[in-house]
């Protein structure tokens, strides 16, 4: 007989015992079944089919991850081993006799040996050497790989002997063993070498988590359903972890709507909290427990941030150990850690339970260490969770960050923040940081009293610090810009600049938001109060500073307003170039549409106006309007309704354009009238009047506030001109010097207006000549709408000489000898080969002007047949069989 201590043979009911002598347990051999609500996640089956081609396989992830269901759902697919050998691990297993007996039994379960001379071990403590070598041997000579699932292979994960020699007969088989380990840690093996010889298959717990759409077929097993938002915001909050998505379903079963529960689920209050508590928090040593706790206040945790919070000095291992162990404490990069939000969670209402009192004082300490460490944004909710709110806004006012609660990606969160501070809170700091949150708000007097109480309150403990002074003449100059007082801007500006001088310069470049949000500021209230020079410079030098996420904003405004001055100076090409530049430069700083200020799209609309592209410029008109900054910019607020008005005067509607200037008059928040738009405004209202007919309104609006702008000139010469004060409209034009700041928009109507001028004295040559000058002026920018509001004249002195448009194909096609237009219906000309004559054109004027057929005779001196006859001619070459279908199809085709 064998000596019993030499691994030999033993008799079958002995192969049946482990070397203690006690019974093995067969239930540990079982292959655990899904249940029917199991969700199987085939891009985790492929990874375990691709493991089936290495020696090894580790599923390692937290407690409740899904790891043994996965494992088990792809051993019951059809692609996998057929007789897989499966041993859960107990920690009785450490012993490694016992360990290697019950692995043993599980290979001889699949009816494919190990044969007898392999032996089995002894004694619990200990195996032989040998029996491992020829297991090994027996393993490589299988003709098919024996697959051996170990779960719960972290019960024995620390055992060096038992990796050792699983180790041992890993290397050794060859390819006659396919090892999978469902672990919560990492085992001893080495691993490092099995990755870089690529011989092994990781699934960890990142790899497990669920995604939206396993959380939703999750769901839809347990009989609900969640709108998209809800399945997000559950996977977010769950952290995809499998355990916790399925208690928080089975509470959510019971409750009436399972969206509203989800969303406010208590999880420190519930059977997930029971989990986390029993599987891991009470698992770990006292030491260990209390840093979990306290460190739950962090969003991320660094071992001497952990150490300040526990005044002990042990976090460093501890924190590598829980990662190690897969405690839900995850690595995020250079010694820092992040518990899992939905641990966190609960750990931190057990805190409360556990050191009442506790955790405010735990933030101060977090505040303090991350402030020292110089990271002022991640102290400043824990400074505001400790309760200090007077130290705390002292502290971002002295950190020059009240710019970013102005502009920039963290605004919206600081805005959160303190809108938890009490209002009885102390301290210019505190006023200030009000005073920024109102005027953000566009509540300007709100803004504007606590500014008067923190400047009132500067000097209360002496000298106010260079910060202070700073962050206070900046919220002035915003504060001027949106009550329209340019003159305070430049002056608080002036204030803001002595204040720099006083700064560290580093401290300065830290904040490069300051300088970009106080110049946009002081180059808006320049603009609009129509200092042009100088709003461009300072626009201009805001625009040449730092390009970050910071700046992105104020950069959009600087280049959006730059465009705009573009376009009041008659610079079109200049106009769309600064435009489209504002609009790159908010899709590259990933500024939301509704985010963006509505000018940029405002000039992009005017100046598709200019050029007569109506389709396009309201498209822009509507892009303005989306923006949430159309409620409260003033040059948006004006400019809308404005260049509506201008597209309505354009489509044949002056009534209608009219009706829509009344909006104008809706009050803002801007106290100081713009002069620029007032002139605009005037200018609009004046056009439309003149297009309906009544150029004496037109004139009556221009006299009341009569502007030295050339545009509006030339406005008013046209009204005298159509009432035939032909000499006052020539001495209106002789005003005109033309500066060389005007761009070819208002170069081309002065000269249409003088060629107008000249053409009602009969000076045809001149009349030709600046005709002619104005062509090619407006040419290179497709000036088309100055030719098409210029009226009858200029079509009829381009019929007779036809000559001034050779070369100009970009004009409206009635203005070079033949129109086409497609009509959505199919009615009216195509293309209108046979001009109408002069008198037809007349009549067709007097026509559009509601005027009747005696009216019209009367007017021009003709009878009533004559007028018929021109009339039927009219009604031929526009395909029209009425006055009104008449009159739509001439302006579609430009004739009016």
């Amino acid at each position: 007989m064998p000596d019993p201590t030499s691994g030999g043979h033993r008799d079958s009911a002995a192969e049946r015992l482990a070397p203690s002598g006690d019974p093995l347990l067969a239930a540990r051999f079982s292959v655990p079944v899904p249940p029917h609500t199991f969700v199987r996640r085939p891009r985790l089956i492929e990874r375990l089919a691709l493991g089936g081609q290495v020696p090894l396989t580790l599923v390692n992830g937290p407690a409740g991850a899904g790891k043994t269901l996965l494992v088990a759902d792809w051993i019951a697919t059809e692609g996998a081993p057929s007789r897989p050998a499966w041993l859960t691990v107990e920690t009785e297993d450490n012993a490694p006799g016992v360990f290697w007996t019950y692995v043993l039994e599980a290979m001889r379960r699949l009816g494919l040996g190990p044969p007898d001379t392999v032996g089995s071990p002894a004694r619990p403590g200990e195996v032989d050497h040998s029996l491992l070598a020829r297991l090994a041997a027996h393993l490589s000579e299988l003709t098919e790989p024996v697959v051996l699932v170990l779960d719960e292979f972290d019960r024995v994960a620390g055992s060096t002997e038992i990796a050792d020699e699983l180790e041992f007969v890993l290397r050794h088989v060859g390819d006659g063993l396919r090892l999978i380990l469902i672990s919560r840690t990492e085992p001893l093996l080495p691993l490092h070498r099995y990755r870089a010889a690529g011989q092994v298959t990781d699934i960890r717990g990142a790899d497990l988590a669920f995604r939206p759409e396993e959380t939703a077929e999750l769901l839809s097993r347990h009989g609900m359903q969640l709108s998209d938002q809800g399945v997000r915001a559950l996977t977010e909050r769950t952290g995809g972890w499998a355990a916790g998505l399925r208690l928080c379903i089975l509470a959510a079963q019971q409750a009436e709507d399972p969206d509203i529960f989800l969303k406010n689920f208590e999880a420190g209050q519930s059977t997930l909290a029971d989990f986390l508590l029993a599987e891991v928090l009470d698992t770990q040593p006292g030491e260990t427990q209390d840093l979990m706790l306290r460190s739950s206040i962090l969003e991320q945790i660094h071992p001497d941030l952990a150490n300040a919070l526990t005044g002990r000095d042990d976090a460093d291992p501890i924190l590598a150990g829980l990662q190690r162990a897969n405690a839900f404490v995850g690595p995020v990069g250079h010694s820092w850690y992040r518990l899992h939000p939905l641990f966190a969670e609960i750990l931190r209402v057990h805190l409360r339970v556990r050191c009442p009192g506790l955790e405010p004082e735990l933030h101060r300490r977090a505040a303090r260490w991350l402030s020292e460490a110089g990271m002022f944004a991640e102290a400043l909710p824990h400074a505001a969770d400790g309760g200090d709110w007077e130290r705390t806004s002292h502290q971002f006012v002295e950190e020059l960050a009240i710019g970013q609660l102005l502009t920039g990606l963290d605004a919206e969160r600081l805005d959160r923040l303190f809108a938890q501070m009490p209002p009885a809170t102390p301290g210019p700091a505190a006023d200030l940081v009000r005073t920024a949150r109102h005027l953000t708000r566009h509540d300007v007097d709100r803004g504007l009293d606590h500014l008067r109480r923190a400047e009132d309150n500067l000097h209360n403990d002496g000298p106010p610090s260079p910060a202070l002074r700073l962050s206070c003449a900046e919220l002035r100059v915003l504060a001027a810009r949106m009550t329209g007082a340019a003159d305070l801007a430049e002056a608080a500006a002036q204030d803001v600049e002595a204040a720099r001088r006083a700064v560290p310069a580093e401290r300065l470049e830290a904040h490069p938001e300051l300088r970009a949000l106080m110049l946009t500021d002081l180059g808006s209230a320049q603009l609009w109060a129509g200092r042009f020079d100088a709003a461009r410079s300072t626009l201009s030098a805001a625009v040449r500073l730092h390009d970050g996420p910071h700046t992105a904003f104020p950069r959009h405004e600087c280049l959006s307003r730059l465009a705009l001055i573009d376009f009041l100076r008659g610079w079109p090409d200049h106009a769309e170039r600064h435009a489209r530049e504002a609009v790159s430069e908010a899709e590259r700083g990933g500024l939301p549409p509704a985010t963006r200020t509505g000018v940029a799209q405002l000039v992009l609309a005017a100046v598709a106006l200019d050029r007569d592209e109506l389709a396009a410029a309201h498209a822009h008109l509507d892009q303005a309007a989306a923006s949430t900054a159309a409620a409260h910019d003033p040059i948006v607020l004006a400019g809308l309704p404005l260049l509506r008005s201008r597209l309505l005067l354009a489509k044949g509607n002056p009534e209608g354009a009219l009706h829509v200037l009344d909006e104008l008059e809706e009050p803002h928040a801007v106290t100081e009238p713009s002069p620029w738009m007032c002139d605009r405004t005037a200018l609009t209202m004046a056009g439309a009047h003149l297009a309906a007919g009544r150029p004496e309104v037109a004139m009556e609006i221009l006299e009341k506030d009569p502007a030295a702008g050339p545009e509006s000139v030339v406005a008013a010469a046209r009204a005298r001109l159509a009432v035939g004060c032909t000499e006052e409209a020539l001495d209106l034009l002789g005003t005109l010097l033309g500066g060389p700041g005007d761009g070819p928009a208002i170069t081309t109507r002065v000269l249409l207006a003088q060629a107008q001028a000249a053409d009602a004295l009969g000076n045809g040559s001149a009349a030709e000549r600046l005709t002619a000058r104005a062509l090619s002026t407006a040419r290179p920018a497709s000036l088309r709408r100055p030719f098409v509001e210029a009226g009858p004249w200029l079509r009829h002195l381009l019929r007779r000489r036809p000559e001034l448009t050779r070369g100009h194909d970009w004009l409206p096609p009635a203005f070079v000898g033949h129109t086409r237009v497609h009509h959505a219906h199919g009615t009216g000309p195509d293309l209108l080969t046979e001009p109408l004559s002069k008198r037809e054109q007349e009549v067709l004027e007097r026509l559009a002007q509601t005027m009747s057929t005696e009216d019209i005779a009367a007017d021009l001196h003709l009878s009533v047949n004559t007028v018929k006859t021109h009339l039927k001619n009219i009604y031929r070459k526009l395909a029209a069989t009425r006055r009104s279908e008449a009159v739509r199809h001439a302006r579609e085709l430009h004739l009016l």
